[in-house]
């Protein structure tokens, strides 16, 4: 299951890069690098409470559920890995020059709040086990380690400003071996493997608009001022 879903999402990646080339084009790339670390941190604040729901789910299953067991075992080292990723975007915030306290005050945009919260409901409604497609479609497209430089060079930033896309290039990895391992070691029927897969391209549609807001949001600051 694990290695058909990396198929599937192998063919859709070119939609997430093409959404990525237009969000670090090098026109006002400053302003977009900003806006990007305040929506990425009300993206990734959600990672551990959405854990930690699909895990209660996880102990509550029926023992003859196939796929909770294997989902329960993985949960909870990743929560362990993924807690505080959220600080790692504060600091890089203040690093950047911005005031992460006013940030937090901003309300969270409607793209983030369509792809997280169609996880919320597939966990509560459906099977816990379609997080994974979620988690699969962020851990196989973490950033490319030359991002940083370029980033760095673009923006002109210092390089505390981009501890986060570093760490994140060099640990996620490990982190989606370890997913699709997980989704080979259940026993899932073929209507969860479905849903698995639903999930999974409902994100990489809502991540490309996510971005695709970020880049838009400051073409029409730019707009405004002119």
């Amino acid at each position: 299951m694990g290695e058909q879903l990396r198929t599937v999402l192998d063919l859709v990646a070119p939609l997430l890069h093409a959404g990525a080339a237009r969000l670090w084009h090098p026109h006002r790339v400053r302003e977009r690098y900003l806006r990007y670390l305040v929506t990425m941190h009300t993206v990734i604040r959600a990672s551990v409470p959405l854990m930690e729901l699909a895990l209660e789910h996880c102990r509550g299953a029926s023992a003859t559920d196939p796929a909770a067991g294997p989902l329960g075992r993985y949960l909870p080292a990743h929560i362990a890995r993924e807690r505080h990723h959220d600080t790692w975007l504060l600091r890089d915030m203040a690093a950047a020059g911005l005031r992460p306290e006013r940030e937090l005050t901003r309300p969270p945009s409607p793209e983030v709040a369509r792809m997280v919260g169609a996880q919320y409901y597939w966990v509560h409604h459906f099977h816990p086990l379609c997080l994974l497609g979620y988690v699969a479609v962020l851990e196989l497209n973490a950033p490319e380690p030359a991002l940083v430089p370029l980033l760095a060079h673009r923006t002109g930033l210092p390089a505390d400003a981009f501890e986060t896309v570093r760490l994140h290039a060099e640990i996620d990895a490990g982190h989606s071996a370890e997913v699709l391992a997980t989704l080979d070691a259940t026993s899932a029927p073929p209507s969860l493997r479905s849903a698995v897969r639903l999930s999974a391209l409902h994100t990489v549609g809502a991540l490309v608009d996510v971005l695709d807001a970020v880049t838009a949001a400051t073409d029409q600051a730019e707009r405004e001022v002119i």
